[in-house]
């Protein structure tokens, strides 16, 4: 389809503004605190963890106006997530002023007032969005839940399994993920799957690998412990189990990226299928294959599970190679789970061995560079 005069005038902005975003950014943030500095308390102090999350979402949103089938999901998801940073729908004119501010003082060839027109329309229809869904999801779920700490596993010197009870109901879906925050860093959140199918005791658990300079993941690791309360945002992500078919499944994890995989399992063992489930597990030595016991001994318990773990450097081209000397895989779902680069290399992997794109399931790299893999 031809793009609309809109999405051309929008696209030419972002493709002047490319080669200084950090600097765009910067304004960006200036211009909010300057105009309005009663909302610098809803960002972390250290703004170098969160700062280009808020811009690059505006952005991308606006690169996709023509795409609804793709902008809408995002924008939803997007409003009801940061309904746990405090945002309120008065907010949204404050970020807008802004965004146009810093485009219009750093895409000098091609703004003028039929850019900044398509962008104020763009900016319009991407926070009314927002400001609907959040609105919504006021109806039927809280910003956040309250989370006890209830044990703390240490597995190996930095990878620890936390569980946690929530203040409330909390419903998801094996294979999803949620946003953590922690009482050391407010305002701080990072992302991290649930390492089991929802349970009826309703305790919520979560593999954390503690990364140099990782705040929230050194936190969970090396402080959190019995007692301590954290915090939960909402359920997210669709890398989900299609009950609908019984068609095989095809898993690949790669380190703390394991624990949405053994969810999918455990939902599979509960919904009493036999459908094929073949689990690559990989890590960079022995040590960090931490759950391999666990994965083994739900393999001896179900027949239709398969476990075979990968160890090596390189795990975003080892686990994939591994991958392709078994098979054929043309008649599975793939799941794929771990750093940003694995998900990459995996995708590409899996469709030159013949699976369909739409069937290769995982969470957007976009929301996990930087957040629960690397936090």
């Amino acid at each position: 389809m031809e793009p609309s005069p809109d999405a051309v005038l929008i696209r030419r902005t972002l493709t002047e503004i490319a080669p200084v975003a950090d600097k765009v950014t910067s304004y960006f943030y200036a211009l909010v605190f300057m105009g309005h500095p009663e909302v610098r308390s809803m960002f972390p102090a250290a703004m170098d963890v969160q700062r280009d999350r808020l811009l690059k979402a505006l952005l991308t949103a606006a690169e996709h106006i023509d795409n609804p089938e793709v902008l809408t999901p995002y924008l939803r998801r997007l409003g009801t997530g940061h309904r746990k940073y405090g945002t309120q729908a008065a907010h949204y004119p404050v970020v807008g002023e802004a965004l146009i501010g810093a485009l219009a003082r750093f895409a000098e060839r091609t703004w003028g007032p039929e850019a900044e027109a398509a962008w104020v329309r763009a900016y319009t229809a991407i926070s009314q969005i927002m400001i609907d869904a959040a609105a919504q999801d006021e109806q039927r779920a809280p910003a956040w839940w309250q989370a006890e700490v209830v044990s703390h596993d240490l597995r190996t010197a930095d990878i620890a399994v936390v569980t946690v009870r929530p203040d409330r109901p909390y419903a998801f879906l094996a294979g999803q993920y949620t946003s953590l925050e922690t009482p050391w860093w407010p305002r701080v959140w990072r992302h991290y799957s649930f390492a089991s199918a929802p349970r009826a005791d309703g305790l919520l658990s979560f593999h954390v690998k503690a990364v140099p300079a990782g705040w929230v993941s050194n936190a969970l690791v090396r402080h959190a412990r019995p007692g301590d309360v954290l915090r939960l945002g909402p359920p997210a992500g669709s890398m989900v189990v299609d009950h609908s078919t019984d068609n095989g499944m095809l898993c690949l994890g790669g380190g703390t990226g394991i624990a949405p995989i053994k969810a999918l399992i455990e939902d599979v063992a509960e919904h009493g299928e036999r459908r094929p489930v073949e689990v690559f597990f990989g890590a960079r030595c022995d040590s960090d294959l931490y759950d391999k016991d666990t994965l083994l001994g739900l393999q001896r318990s179900h027949p239709w599970l398969s476990v075979r773990p990968v160890v090596g450097e390189g795990l975003a081209g080892q686990l994939p190679q591994a991958v392709g000397r078994h098979g054929p895989w043309n008649s599975y779902d793939a799941f794929i789970s771990g750093p940003p680069g694995l998900i990459r290399s995996g995708v590409d992997a899996l469709r030159r061995i013949g699976i369909p794109r739409e069937r290769i399931r995982h969470d957007e790299v976009e929301e996990l560079a930087g957040a629960g893999v690397a936090g």
